[in-house]
């Protein structure tokens, strides 16, 4: 498989971090930074940390008992660590000191896919970023079958996760093969592959199961099980599947199409199953509203910033960031605010022009409509007073300034 624009990431070599590196950037891996929806489920911690050379990180702090064998966990990493694409939140490194093992990710900061289809608040997901879902998942699966590590545990709506820029990514840290921290999918056998039932083992036709539950998620906005939505669609009660916030907005055609990819996945016998290239060559076809970015889908903001540690404001910086005029107000006045009396002495007999008149009266005007709270009028005469070209700007007109 040649290499596509998507496979590539800019993102630095995989490493090795301290313990204390880690430490720092969690605030001693504070509860204040538990990261509750980021791919994983307890025992396992899932916390978010900033590094000046990476930026914003997620760290994986593994439960005392899981990779004991250090090597193996270190080989591990470094496998997974290999990988780079925008379709997966990559690893970029680990640490082990003593008994502590830790996986450091990219940080996504938009939920993930659970979030926004079982527990969306705003806005149902729209059908087109439904089915941008379903292809960046299947490509994800691909690129990483591609590169050798077609078993992934646990497949499911809290490992995909959506960037600063709205785009789903899998989450890295189910490529982890299996060790002493739990089994490779959830204790509910309703979801589980047969053949993993059979012999407690994954396989990539396992993976591509768990993909067929996934898209029964995307179809219907629930967590149906695989039995009840195969027994409506041999009724050829497909239509029953769909989430009822999706009625009018999606072709009967395409979601049959949708229904027929899910039923090839959740064949009893895996050799049935479809591959993740079948999958993709499938869901490419289906792609709507190509052109629309993934954060106007979503129904976010463009670009949440996640790549810079946030600056060190004093209470007034803050105060004017969340642009609080009140908050503002209470702090120039503790600071022991008063008006510029007697500025009119300083001022040359040259200076005293109409125009300086009628500047300083702005200015007057604006100072009585600050004490008083009337943010507006007084942001429009300090506007006025500043136009005037007064040299003199005490601190409340440059946070009037500011706030413009």
């Amino acid at each position: 498989m040649g290499a596509r624009e998507w496979e590539k990431n800019p993102l630095p070599n995989f490493r090795e971090f301290s313990w204390d590196e880690l430490k720092a950037a969690t605030n001693g891996f504070s509860p204040d930074n538990i990261v509750s929806e980021h791919g994983e489920k307890a025992p396992n911690v899932v916390y978010k940390g900033f590094l000046e050379s990476e930026g914003w990180i997620a760290v994986k702090r593994f439960n005392k008992s899981a990779w004991p064998d250090s090597r193996q966990f270190l080989d591990e990493a470094k496998a997974v660590g290999n990988l780079r694409s925008e379709r997966l939140a990559n690893l970029i490194g680990c640490c082990f000191d003593g008994e502590e093992r830790l996986l450091v990710a990219e940080f996504m900061p938009n939920e993930t896919l659970a979030k926004h289809l079982f527990h969306w608040e705003n806005q149902p997901m729209k059908w087109a970023m439904r089915l941008r879902v379903a292809l960046y998942l299947a490509q994800a699966l691909d690129y990483c079958s591609s590169r050798g590590r077609a078993l992934y545990h646990d497949l499911n709506a809290y490992r995909v996760l959506f960037d600063e820029d709205g785009n789903p990514r899998l989450s890295c840290f189910g490529l982890m093969k299996n060790s002493r921290d739990g089994k490779s999918y959830s204790t509910n056998l309703a979801f589980t592959p047969p053949e993993y039932l059979r012999t407690g083992r994954v396989t990539p036709e396992s993976v591509v199961y768990s993909f067929g539950t996934m898209l029964l998620d995307l179809l219907s906005g629930k967590h149906i099980p695989p039995s009840h939505a195969l027994d409506l669609i041999r009724g050829k009660n497909f239509l029953m599947l769909m989430d009822s916030c999706l009625e009018g907005h999606f072709s009967n055609d395409d979601g049959t199409e949708l229904v027929r990819l899910a039923t090839r996945c959740l064949q009893y016998e895996a050799r049935e199953r479809p591959n993740a290239k079948s999958l993709v060559t499938s869901l490419m076809s289906l792609q709507k509203e190509a052109e629309v970015p993934s954060y106007v889908l979503l129904g976010i903001p463009q670009g949440n910033a996640n790549g810079t540690q946030p600056l060190l404001l004093t209470p007034m910086g803050e105060a004017c960031l969340r642009m609080d005029l009140t908050a503002i107000h209470e702090i120039l006045d503790k600071a022991g605010y008063k008006d510029d009396e007697g500025i009119a002495n300083e001022l040359s007999f040259q200076m005293w022009t109409n125009q300086m008149q009628e500047t300083l009266n702005s200015k007057k005007q604006g100072d009585a409509a600050f004490r008083a709270k009337d943010f507006a009028t007084a942001v429009d005469c300090y506007t006025q007073f500043i136009d005037g070209g007064q040299w003199y700007l005490p601190l409340y007109m440059l946070v009037a300034a500011y706030l413009i």
